[in-house]
């Protein structure tokens, strides 16, 4: 959008509308994490402890929702919030691997290779993860035939390749960025040698990259980690799901949504932060100086 700048004059300064910029501001792929991290770890001990006491002012006659979430506790963990953290490192796995292959696409010297990384980056950077969970869910289906043999294809993972996609060509982003801020020495210096370019781009390039792609690889991690709860609204049975399960196991009181769901918020907060307080000390380290 245009915006007015301060120009000085005899009498003064006049706003000028200076040109519209279609590109708009520089977005800022560690905006949630750098807020994530910027919190101070006693805020988040405060409102850990602010939950039972909220828990306790609701507390009935016969139980308080403390007392049930106590009991739900172990159960939403192991069955709920570590399935959450499984989906998010396999989704993460794949869409590394596959990133990763579209990163190096992107800087291919032949043009139909190019184009189509292009169009696959685009799109899938662009595309609403949840709208994309329900296209992957129902266009596969739930079993295999092969050679007459059965394989399950559960809906569960169908949201990790649903979540893969996305974060492929976000990593295909960082690839590309990583390795075009090699300095063109490095290249030339490798060419000079003999080294071809596939040879320079395995043997000389990406090793000096890998320490620029860790930040956004762990930054994109956790926004990836903080997505799964969409999974809920699939049918699969990781945390989010099965809290709503156990309030309903409990009578579903009203008095049980900010035990059962803060209890939740606090596990991702728990997992998350010390991810993002790690990715922004990385960045500052491996920051490309100038």
């Amino acid at each position: 959008m245009a915006h007015r700048s301060p120009v000085p004059t005899a009498s003064g300064t006049l706003p000028v509308l200076l040109p519209y910029n279609p590109r708009g501001p520089a977005y800022d792929d560690f905006f949630a994490t750098r807020w994530l991290a910027s919190i101070p770890a006693w805020w988040l001990l405060a409102l850990a402890a602010l939950f039972p006491v909220m828990a306790l002012a609701q507390a009935g006659a016969a139980e308080s929702p403390l007392d049930k979430l106590v009991r739900w506790a172990p159960f939403l963990f192991r069955q709920g919030f570590m399935f959450n953290v499984l989906i998010s490192v396999l989704a993460m796995g794949i869409g590394t691997v596959v990133g990763a292959f579209m990163g190096l696409a992107l800087i291919s010297r032949l043009r139909p290779v190019r184009a189509v990384a292009r169009v696959y980056v685009t799109f899938f950077r662009n595309v609403p993860w949840l709208v994309l969970l329900f296209i992957v869910l129902l266009s596969f289906p739930f079993q295999f035939r092969v050679f007459g043999t059965t394989i399950p294809f559960p809906g569960w993972f169908k949201t990790v390749i649903g979540l893969a996609i996305p974060v492929s060509a976000n990593i295909a982003e960082v690839v590309r960025g990583a390795v075009q801020s090699v300095p063109t020495a490095q290249w030339e210096a490798a060419e000079s040698l003999g080294f071809t370019r596939r040879q320079a781009i395995w043997q000389i390039i990406l090793p000096q990259c890998f320490k620029r792609m860790l930040p956004p690889w762990m930054n994109w991690y956790a926004i990836l980690t903080m997505s799964t709860p969409l999974c809920s609204l699939l049918g699969v049975g990781e945390i989010i799901s099965l809290t709503r399960q156990a309030m309903e196991a409990e009578g579903n009181q009203p008095e049980l949504l900010i035990p059962f769901y803060g209890f939740a918020l606090l596990l991702f907060l728990a997992y998350c932060y010390p991810i993002a307080r790690l990715t922004m000390r990385l960045e500052r380290r491996f920051a490309v100086k100038t």
